[in-house]
C-alpha cells in the first residue's frame, strides 16, 4: 500500500524579505496627486470655497 506523490506543483511559499522599507518609495514621497484640483468653472469654485469654509467665518 504505497501512496503516489501529488503531480499538481505546489505554490511556491512567500519569502521573507528583511529589506530596510524606508529605502523603498512610498506613494507620499512623490509630489503626484497633492494639491492639484480638477479644472472647473468659477460658479464651482465659488461652491467650494462656501463649502470649506470654516463655520467661524459666515
Amino acid at each position: 500500500m504505497s501512496t503516489a506523490p501529488d503531480p499538481r506543483p505546489r505554490e511556491p511559499k512567500p519569502a521573507l524579505v528583511f529589506d530596510d522599507p524606508t529605502d523603498q518609495q512610498s506613494s507620499d514621497d512623490t509630489d503626484r496627486g497633492w494639491g492639484e484640483r480638477p479644472s472647473g468653472d468659477s460658479a464651482a469654485d465659488l461652491k467650494r470655497f462656501l463649502d470649506e469654509k470654516p463655520p467661524h467665518h459666515i
